[in-house]
């Protein structure tokens, strides 16, 4: 004998499920094909789907609702909408994907309930650490780096101002930043790997400048910041930079960290008094003993250099890559091994810098370092390709 609620119960269920269905049938989606043209693999890759390409199918306003299902499987990817400027409209959209050499691959783009991410599904991260001394710090499962800020200037046991990119060493893919500050004895390996690069006043790895009259001029220490995308693939943030060594400069840097990537992109604007185009500088510094190398075809300088200061600890490469087609010189200058561009006025400096240590299990040596950084500047030159895939 059925219960008397049963009967109008499963009506209501059955209601709506079919207005379930009919709200899923009506979702927009979107199928995409995305080519590598390189004769080479490219694990792990991040795809960017153009606005232009995703705003008319899907619209724009989707933080997390977009699915991105891989063909022919439908297994479901982990993607990233990003709104870069807290409008609550998506201007970037993120997944991760392995291609084959000169494979196409297909995806569906579909709108569905919000997905939360799990603490798991992070593979970049980063902050401000008011803690030391204003340090921004930010890493992903393979690299760390952090940026100094204003209150390291006057810090009475060791004041330093300098606007390096210093670098930590990781030999693990966990997030390590948060434990690492908060044990406060990052400068040893208990494991995981370390802080074990002095930056200094040098450029560090990937730290920028403006050239003018043949020497280098460099900021002081950051004095805002900001997170405009926090994860779990892509990490963006900005910092303010209005206090330089001459008047009339400032500078928003921009920084793109993605999953897997072992170089950021920096991105400098630059607001300089009069100025029609911009001379700008970035490189990595040049210890004594380091091997470099200075590409000025590919735009490109790299360190590789002993790690001695603290401990025995190895060796840590550091990549600076131009964007194709910059046309960037190479040079040396003031123990910084340096690319130097011109940017119109109005639009950014771009560059990629990271590095690689052989305390990793990514690269035994030097020769593994530059294959890398020679792999990142030709899928630079040969970018993936997308476009909406015919039904």
């Amino acid at each position: 004998m059925s219960h008397p609620r049963s009967r109008p119960a499963a009506l209501a269920l059955a209601a709506a499920l079919a207005l379930a269905a009919t709200a899923a049938a009506q979702e927009p989606t979107l199928r995409i094909a995305v080519h590598n043209d390189l004769d080479a693999a490219r694990p792990g890759e991040t795809v960017e789907v153009p606005v232009a390409i995703f705003a008319t199918a899907l619209g724009d306003k989707l933080l997390g609702r977009v699915r991105v299902l891989e063909e022919p499987s439908t297994r479901e990817l982990l993607v990233q909408a990003i709104d870069l400027d807290n409008d609550l409209a998506v201007e970037q959209l993120v997944f991760q994907a392995d291609f084959a050499p000169r494979q196409t691959r297909t995806f569906r783009l579909t709108v569905g309930e919000r997905r939360a991410y799990r603490k798991d599904d992070f593979k970049v991260y980063g902050r401000f650490v008011r803690e030391r001394f204003d340090d921004f710090a930010w890493e992903n499962d393979r690299v760390a780096f952090r940026l100094y800020g204003e209150a390291l200037e006057t810090w009475q046991r060791e004041p330093l101002t300098s606007s390096a990119v210093d670098a930590w060493s990781k030999k693990t893919s966990r997030l390590v930043l948060n434990e690492w500050y908060m044990v406060d004895d990052y400068h040893h390996d208990h494991g995981e790997g370390g802080d074990f690069y002095p930056a200094g006043k040098t450029r560090g790895c990937g730290g920028s400048g403006l050239w003018q009259n043949g020497a280098l001029v460099v900021s002081k220490n950051f004095r805002g910041s900001r997170v405009q995308a926090a994860g779990p693939i892509r990490l963006v943030f900005e910092l303010d930079y209005p206090a330089w060594e001459r008047p009339g400069v400032r500078e928003r840097k921009r920084v793109t960290l993605d999953a897997g990537s072992h170089l950021n992109l920096f991105e400098s604007f630059f607001e300089i008094e009069g100025a029609g185009s911009v001379a700008w500088a970035a490189g990595t510094k040049i210890e004594k003993g380091a091997e470099t190398r200075a590409d000025g075809e590919r735009g490109l300088v790299r360190a590789w250099e002993h790690q001695t200061r603290y401990a025995e600890n190895g060796w840590l490469g550091c990549g600076v890559v131009g964007l194709p087609g910059a046309g960037v010189e190479v040079l040396e200058n003031d123990g910084n091994l340096l690319i130097v561009g011109h940017t119109p006025a109005g639009q950014p400096a771009r560059y990629y810098a990271g590095t690689g240590w052989d305390g990793s299990s990514h690269f035994k040596d030097v020769g593994d370092w530059d294959r890398y950084l020679d792999a990142f500047a030709a899928r630079l030159r040969s970018p993936l390709r997308i476009e909406i895939a015919k039904e």
